[in-house]
This record gives structure tokens, C-alpha cells and sequence, in this order.
């Protein structure tokens, strides 16, 4: 019988081919959108690390009273826990990321790894994709277990690879193992493409603290909990090890304590920003599904009604009502899957583009996308329980019918005298949760406008920029200072070259340094002292980038040695000088004191949109030694011709000086800037598809409610018309009945909305989230759509011929 009715659902679905189509897109719409949000969820929120038994793995972090959570281990902190806990099984630490040069000369690299304890593989308990983790015996050996995906890159997936050496920033190590391919560190953030013991270290860089200071905090530590243990009994075992230490180590371990979370969680700082903006983006897209849901279930009412006399004749033979409603409940069920199927083809294509989005980041990131069992799994269940939910109304009220009022042809759905039918309500639904979509919309568009209007400061056009890390074969601090301004006069004498700058962070590059300013020799007591991000460039870089320069001079030829000199942009000084000169003026921060020898005008700070911050910039000569870029330094190139098309130019040149120099970032300072605004441009783009996909499915929902209550008031419309209405009477009648429902609509959509825009307040920059402009022209455009959706039905009912809407009743 189940076949049979399967059968029968198919025919019926095969009978109204445009029925079947439109229900299957609109679904697609709402649970395609669904899906790519979900995967997102699923991505950064719900899945695990991959690494064995992940519920057991977890990620430690020491913690202290003054200081926001998390910092990391120091080395003799990691051996007390390692040697003092026995909630774990084991405990390893890592340095989170180290980077190196791969390959010879002309084709070398720049890749990032990272510095483990040689029990790391242990315990993570991973499985090899090819040869073996490292042993004990190897916390010094120059050994490196490669990334899958540096393996089928560089190595063309060569399984001979396990045993041979490679060459990284100048030193052999030899390859003993490929790491599984979804596995790129712990913190799944982080792309990492190769691991090294923690000891041998020391041949890629210098700039590791040592194993004695207490002080120095460098290393992530993860521990495997003992087989019975619970993380409650961990976390009291950890707290008494923190009491016992702040007694023995008053002086660093003071007012101490030990948090833990689940290994390959994402990082504290960007959490709860991740967390809102996901969790705001799955509340849009179950409204972009409620609605879409309302106009199937409007169709299938329609289509119900359509059945009425058929249903009618079929009681009257005597089947039952639950045998009547079967069959309709798997059309739904049918129909949501064909909208889930077709949703995942378009999220596939959805996430794919997200995966290629690139930012701004001078460290590999991982933030692709996948479609893996836990979404498609989601999906599933969405598009059975769309589908089922659906279909049960209208097959209740099908089953439901009335004999008498079937057999005469009354509307199921809009009996005489009721004012209001269930489609009208799902309407209103519609509209009202469209208005909140277009509300959040505009407040993002506005958003990505307000941004897109910021000064960033400098002129991107004519900008060629890439990167080199000397440290990373073997040059000290001398010989990277001579290293790069030689690189500076070469490719200043390439043809179009007009100026030449080094830095070690460009503007919006998400990456760098802060510090906290005091004016030496003052009483800043009760006065707040200002954070400056804070950059290293050479003389010329405000010329390269123009940036105007508001007083002093620019750096010279500084001496490593000789008195630090600084260079601070108008809002340092605002907030820290006031009306004062600030040229001559001696501030410390970071360590050290820097006489302010120039006054620049504001640039763009770290992220886009972001209210410009002060900035304070150090002679690059001055820090090479004491405050090295970990990143790297960037050449920036100006010239008066294609900054693209210069960008291999500028690589022959550095490999001139040194063939095996890997050379990375290789991009024009448009590309840069462009990418740069991906964190305004994702929300406002998500945002403005969603809220365009709520609108149409409301239109559609608010044109097929007006157009079937033309379709049966045809004899009340004719009636009145031979009764001597005017056509313009009519089509003002329709009309009002879909403004009126729009206009309930938008008044409860509108407070909706204003209650929202305080949700999405700490993603937006530079617009409120009350923003006036907004909450005023989304109810007209609301009601605008509205007229347009009601007028073409309005039209069609007042050029109905009596005669013909009488003769055919």
C-alpha cells in the first residue's frame, strides 16, 4: 500500500510539472541557504580536531588574575604539569608556528610548520598516512613529518619520499613521515605544512626563548585525559598544581590557574565574534526558510483546494480520512527532498566560493568548506521535516473537507464570512520577517558604504608589493639590513620605478604589533595612555605611499645604536600631545624610548573600517636586531606603469642577490586593499542574498494571494461590474486588500528589526544600529514592492468582462 501511494504521489507530482519545479526551487532557496550556513557552523563550531579520539584531547592554557585568558606555557611551566599531573595520560607542547624556506634555488618556498615535543604524534594519536611519527630518542634529530598537502604539492605525492632528505632554509632534514591529509595542526585555523622536533628548532630560527625562564610564555599545550578520568577531576587536580606553584614560584606564579577546552577549538580572541556572527547568519537563513516554506505551503493549500470535490467524492465512497491524507503527506515529503537535492547543489557552489575567498593574513589559514557527512546529514533531516510540516496542514485540512461545501464549490481556504484566511496570515509572515531581512541588509550595506567611504590614508594605485624573510636563511641582523636596501636600489633602477620602501606590515594586513605610550618625563597619572600599532619602515616609505607628511622630517640613514627615533601619525598625537608640538617630544612604550622626529597624516589600521588608531613608525634599521618581523618585510614599489606586470620583474631581482631567497605575498597594493575589506564585504554580501532571496519569495507569496482571490471573487468582480462599478473602483478594491496586508506586515516587522539591529551592533563600523536612513526607506520600499505586486492582479480584475466571469459560473 506504502508503494502504491509512493506511486500515486509521483503521478500526481508528474501531472503539475510547474507546481513541482517552483516548490522544489523555492525550497532549494531556503534550504540551500541553510546548508552553507550550516557547513560554516560545522566548520569553525561543531568539528572536532582530527586527531584520535578527540573527546580526550585537550588544549590547556595558564591563566592569572590580571591578565584576560589565555596565555601560553612557558617551558618549565609545561614540565610541571607534564611531570605532575596525573590526570593525563601525556602531555605535549608545541610552538604554534615557525616558518621556513623549501626547495633550491629559483624555485624555494616559503612554508610554515611548526616546533613539536617528540611525543606530539603519540599523543594526538594519529595514523600516518606514510611512515611514522617521531620516537623519543628524536627531541633533537633533524627529522620532519610533512603535510599531505605539502607532500602531493611539492613532492608530486611521492611515496618514496618517507627517508629522504630535504632542505629547509638551508639545513637537511630527513622525511619520516606524512601526516593524514585532514590534518593541518591542532589549532584548525592554521594551515601547517610541516613538523619538527621542539629541539632541533634551533637551525630554522633564533628568536625561541629558552627552557629556564618562567617568564617567557611560547608554547600551546595539549593533554590526553587517562582512560576513566572526567574533566571535572582534571580540573581540580590542575587547580591544586596552581596553588602549590604560586607557592613555590611566588615571584611568576602568583595568583595563577589552569583552564582547559576542547583541543582544536577555535582561539579566544576571535570566538565570541565568531560565534555572534554565526549565530545571527543561522537565524537569517531559518527565516529565508520560513518564508519560503510559507509560499509552498500557500501552494500546496492551493492545490489542496483544488482536490476538494475529489476528496469529497472519495469519503463519500468511504475511504477513510487518514487514507486520504497518506498520499499528501508524501507529495510534501517528495517535494522536500527534491528542494534538500537541489539545495546542495547549490551550496556546493555557495561554499566552494566562500573556500576562495583570501585573506589579508601574512600566515596560512585554513577556512575551506566542506559539505561533509554532519551537513549533509542536517540537510537531510531539514528537508524531511520541510517537508513533512508542510504537507501536514493542507493534507488535514483536504482530509477535512466538508461534503456539502465540497459538492458546491466553496473555497476551503476562504469560507464566506471569514475575514481572514490562513493564506493571508502566511503572507503577513512573509512580509513582516522580509522587512527584518531588508532592515539588516541595509544596516550592512550602509556598513560596507561607510567603510568603502573611509580615507585609508595612502594611494594603492601604482603599488607593487613582496615579501622576503632573510631569517630564514641564516642572514643576522647586519646582513638583512644590507640585504634589503640592495634590494631597494635594484629594483629602484627597474624601468617605470619611481620609489622604493621597505616595511614589515603593509597597511591592512591584519598583522603586527602594539604597545602603550608615555610621554617620558611627565606625570601621566589619571591620563589614559594611548595603544599604537606599531611598524618598522625605511626612509621613503611615506613618499612610496603617499602619505602626507604633516611636520618633521622623515627617517634618514638611523643607526642601529644610536637614539631610536620615531615617526607618529595625527591621531597619536591628538591623544597623547593635544595641541602640543610633538616634534622632539621623547615617548617609551614596548621596552624602549623614541624621540618623535615626524608627524604623518592617518592611514588605514589594521583591519578596514576599522576607527583609525594611532600609529607609531620605527626606523626598520633600529629594530631588525631587537624586534625581528616574524612575518617578514614587505618591498613596496611605486611606479607609473602596470604594478602587475612588474611583480616578475621584482622576483628577478631578489633571486639575483640570492637564488634560493623564497620570495612570497607577491600581489599589487589594489589586490591588498581589496582584500582587506573581505571582513565588511562577507556580511553585507551574505546579508543582501538572503534578504533579495526573502523579498522575491515574499513578492511571489503577496502576487499569488492577490491573484487567487481575483481568481475566486471573478463572479463577485463580474456582479459588480454589471451592476455599474467602475473598473478603477475594482482595481482600487484589490489593491487595498494587498496593501493592507503588506501594511500589517511591515508594522510588525519594523519593530522586529529594531529589536535585531542591536544583535548585529559589534559587527557593524562606522554606522549605528539604529541607523535612521535604513529603518526609514525599507517600510516604503516594502510597500512599494507591495503596490507592484497587487497591481498586476488589480489590473487583470478590473478588466473582467461580465458577461464572461457570470456565463462561466
Amino acid at each position: 500500500m506504502l508503494l502504491q501511494d509512493i506511486r500515486h504521489a509521483l503521478r500526481q507530482l508528474r501531472k503539475s510539472p510547474a507546481f513541482t519545479l517552483t516548490v522544489i526551487v523555492t525550497l532549494a532557496l531556503g534550504i540551500g541557504a541553510n546548508t552553507t550556513i550550516f557547513s560554516m557552523v560545522s566548520r569553525f563550531v561543531l568539528r572536532p580536531a582530527p586527531v584520535g579520539d578527540p573527546a580526550t584531547l585537550l588544549a590547556l592554557h595558564p591563566s592569572f588574575r590580571n591578565i584576560q585568558c589565555c596565555l601560553p606555557f612557558s617551558w618549565p611551566l609545561y614540565e610541571d604539569v607534564s611531570d605532575q599531573s596525573k590526570s593525563f595520560a601525556a602531555v605535549a607542547a608545541y610552538a604554534p608556528m615557525l616558518s621556513a624556506s623549501i626547495g633550491d634555488n629559483g624555485e624555494a618556498e616559503r612554508v610554515w610548520g611548526q616546533a613539536v615535543t617528540a611525543n606530539f604524534f603519540d599523543v594526538t594519536e594519529l595514523r600516518m598516512t606514510g611512515g611514522r611519527g617521531f620516537a623519543n630518542s628524536e627531541e633533537s634529530a633533524p627529522v620532519v613529518v610533512l603535510s599531505a598537502r605539502l607532500w602531493q604539492r611539492r613532492f608530486n605525492g611521492d611515496a618514496g619520499i618517507v627517508g629522504k632528505a630535504v632542505t629547509l632554509s638551508g639545513h637537511t632534514f630527513t622525511v619520516i613521515g606524512i601526516a593524514p591529509d585532514a590534518f593541518h595542526g591542532v589549532d584548525q585555523l592554521l594551515d601547517m605544512q610541516f613538523w619538527i622536533p621542539l629541539g632541533s628548532a634551533g637551525q630554522l630560527t633564533s628568536s625561541l626563548p629558552g627552557k629556564t625562564d618562567r617568564n617567557s610564555h611560547w608554547l600551546s599545550v595539549v593533554g590526553r585525559l587517562r582512560p576513566g578520568v572526567t574533566r571535572k577531576q582534571a580540573a581540580a587536580e590542575l587547580d591544586a598544581l596552581a596553588q602549590r606553584l604560586a607557592l613555590i614560584y611566588p615571584q611568576t606564579d602568583k595568583n595563577s590557574a589552569f583552564v582547559f577546552e576542547q583541543a582544536g577549538s577555535l582561539p579566544q580572541p576571535f570566538r565570541d565574534k565568531a560565534l555572534i556572527f554565526l549565530a545571527i547568519f543561522m537565524v537569517v537563513v531559518l527565516l529565508v526558510l520560513a518564508i519560503a516554506c510559507a509560499n509552498v505551503t500557500n501552494l500546496l493549500y492551493v492545490k489542496a483546494a483544488s482536490r476538494e470535490r475529489e476528496m469529497a467524492v472519495r469519503l463519500a465512497l468511504g475511504a477513510t480520512r487518514g487514507r486520504l491524507r497518506r498520499p499528501m503527506l508524501l507529495e510534501s515529503l517528495l517535494l522536500g527532498l527534491g528542494g534538500g537535492l537541489l539545495g546542495t547543489i547549490f551550496s556546493l557552489w555557495a561554499t566552494r566560493s566562500l573556500s576562495a575567498l583570501h585573506l589579508p593574513i601574512p600566515i596560512p589559514i585554513e577556512i575551506s568548506i566542506h559539505l561533509d557527512w554532519p551537513v549533509l546529514l542536517f540537510t537531510f533531516g531539514l528537508s524531511v521535516l520541510s517537508g513533512l510540516l508542510l504537507g501536514a496542514a493542507p493534507a488535514w485540512s483536504a482530509a477535512q473537507t466538508r461534503l456539502t461545501s465540497a459538492l458546491k464549490g466553496e473555497d476551503a481556504l476562504a469560507r464566506p464570512g471569514r475575514r481572514w484566511s490562513l493564506r493571508n496570515v502566511l503572507v503577513v509572515g512573509q512580509i513582516a520577517i522580509s522587512t527584518l531581512l531588508l532592515v539588516m541588509t541595509g544596516l550592512f550595506l550602509r556598513n560596507l558604504e561607510s567603510v568603502a567611504k573611509m580615507d585609508i590614508g595612502f594611494r594603492p594605485q601604482g603599488l607593487s608589493m613582496l615579501s622576503v624573510d632573510p631569517r630564514e636563511h641564516g642572514y643576522s641582523p647586519e646582513r638583512t639590513i644590507v640585504l634589503l636596501n640592495q634590494l631597494r636600489e635594484r629594483m629602484k633602477a627597474l624601468p617605470g620605478v619611481t620609489s622604493v620602501a621597505c616595511t614589515d606590515a603593509a597597511p591592512l594586513s591584519m598583522a603586527g604589533n602594539d604597545a602603550s605610550f608615555h610621554i617620558v618625563g611627565r606625570d601621566n597619572s589619571g591620563k589614559s595612555e594611548p595603544i599604537a600599532d606599531l611598524y618598522s619602515v625605511t626612509s621613503g616609505y611615506f613618499d612610496t605611499l603617499k602619505i602626507p607628511r604633516v611636520a618633521g622630517r622623515d627617517f634618514g640613514i638611523e643607526s642601529a645604536t644610536g637614539p631610536k627615533t620615531a615617526i607618529i601619525n595625527r591621531t597619536f598625537a591628538e591623544q597623547l600631545f593635544g595641541s602640543e608640538n610633538p616634534i622632539g617630544q621623547i615617548v617609551s612604550g614596548n621596552g624602549a624610548s623614541f624621540v618623535i622626529v615626524g608627524l604623518v597624516g592617518n592611514t588605514a589600521g589594521r583591519m578596514a573600517g576599522v576607527t583609525q588608531r594611532p600609529a607609531l613608525y620605527r626606523s626598520l634599521e633600529q629594530t631588525v636586531a631587537t624586534n625581528p618581523s616574524f612575518t617578514g618585510y614587505a618591498l613596496v614599489v611605486r611606479t607609473s606603469g602596470d604594478p602587475a606586470a612588474l611583480l616578475s620583474a621584482m622576483r628577478r631581482e631578489v633571486h639575483a642577490v640570492n637564488p634560493a631567497m623564497a620570495v612570497f605575498n607577491e600581489e599589487t597594493m589594489e589586490e591588498h586593499v581589496r582584500a582587506a575589506y573581505f571582513l565588511p564585504i562577507l556580511p553585507a554580501t551574505l546579508f543582501g542574498i538572503f534578504g533579495g532571496m526573502g523579498l522575491l519569495l515574499a513578492t511571489v507569496g503577496l502576487y499569488g494571494v492577490i491573484s487567487y482571490a481575483v481568481s475566486r471573487r471573478s463572479r463577485e468582480i463580474g456582479i459588480r461590474m454589471a451592476l455599474g462599478a467602475q473598473p478603477g473602483a475594482v482595481e482600487r478594491l484589490i489593491l487595498r486588500q494587498g496593501l493592507v496586508l503588506a501594511a500589517i506586515a511591515v508594522a510588525i516587522g519594523w519593530p522586529m528589526a529594531w529589536m535585531a539591529s542591536k544583535l548585529a551592533a559589534s559587527l557593524l563600523n562606522g554606522v549605528q544600529p539604529h541607523d535612521a536612513p535604513t529603518f526609514a526607506v525599507v517600510p516604503l520600499l516594502m510597500m512599494a514592492i507591495a503596490t507592484a505586486a497587487s497591481y498586476i492582479p488589480a489590473r487583470r480584475a478590473a478588466s473582467i468582462e461580465p458577461m464572461l466571469a457570470l456565463r462561466s459560473e
